[in-house]
């Protein structure tokens, strides 16, 4: 599965970008943190995943003792999975993110980074990293994914692009995307652009259903998502204004009034795997 084609601005985007990508290494070893100044904002207005994914994940895995979820972030997969596994341990090297995690009896929060998790080894019998995949080490994570999965334990990392709502409104979405932050996000976005069809996957591939995340979304929730862009934090840092309030009047043009509530869909790209030790 592979996220929603790019539009020819987006194509033309991802090959600007993709100049200063193939410049340098896929991977970093240092943790790179694009999210923390604006934790409670991300947490707020970031959508949720679908049960089904969390359903299908914890019943793929050999069995629902453990669950390590990667790069938690707001802990919003973590939760989710705590429903189905008896344990979740959700990681991040973002000590503000894990502060603004949601709390779960069967969550255990560690702020570390996913290459170098303090869990035991074969202990894990599902590991998920929910739009995270593209800022880790590959090669460092996938030892460390088979230093602590037990045997034939399931790893799964999935992520989403842009979103649809109405023609006229994902127009303006790209133009803010593009035209006004375009410069802003990390070389690592591209990855996420190709849904992670290029990142190595060293694991026997595992067929992924369809899944996608929807949202019922006033225009300020919208907005809000939209200020929790990485891409967004840096713009504002470096111009001193909201890139999002200078698209504020083209939304409203073409949103209608501010609580109308519209469909907000995600598709979402997985990749997973069987890890045999």
């Amino acid at each position: 599965m592979v996220p929603r084609s790019l539009s020819i601005e987006n194509a033309r985007f991802a090959v600007i970008r993709s100049m200063v990508y193939f410049q340098r290494p896929m991977t970093a070893p240092d943790f790179k943190d694009h999210f923390s100044a604006r934790a409670a904002t991300y947490a707020q207005f970031r959508p949720t995943y679908p049960p089904a994914l969390l359903r299908w994940l914890a019943e793929s895995a050999p069995a629902r003792t453990r669950a390590w979820d990667c790069a938690t972030g707001n802990g919003q997969a973590a939760v989710a999975l705590a429903e189905h596994m008896a344990e979740v341990v959700a990681t991040d090297a973002s000590a503000q993110q894990v502060a603004a995690a949601a709390p779960h009896p069967r969550v255990r929060y560690r702020v570390e980074p996913a290459e170098a998790s303090s869990l035991d080894p074969a202990s894990v019998d599902l590991i998920t990293v929910a739009q995270a995949l593209h800022w880790f080490d590959h090669a460092r994570f996938a030892a460390e994914v088979h230093r602590v999965a037990r045997p034939g334990a399931l790893v799964a990392a999935w992520c989403y692009a842009l979103a649809y709502v109405t023609p006229e409104v994902d127009r303006v979405m790209e133009h803010l995307y593009v035209d006004l932050v375009g410069p802003y996000w990390p070389p690592e976005r591209l990855i996420l652009e190709r849904g992670y069809a290029d990142v190595p996957f060293p694991f026997e591939p595992v067929e992924v259903p369809a899944f996608a995340m929807e949202a019922e979304w006033s225009l300020g929730a919208l907005e809000g998502y939209l200020r929790s862009w990485s891409a967004s934090t840096r713009y504002e840092a470096d111009h001193g204004k909201d890139p999002v309030a200078q698209v504020h009047g083209l939304l409203a043009e073409v949103w209608g009034a501010p609580d109308t509530l519209r469909t907000v869909r995600w598709p979402l790209a997985m990749r997973a795997g069987r890890v045999r030790t």
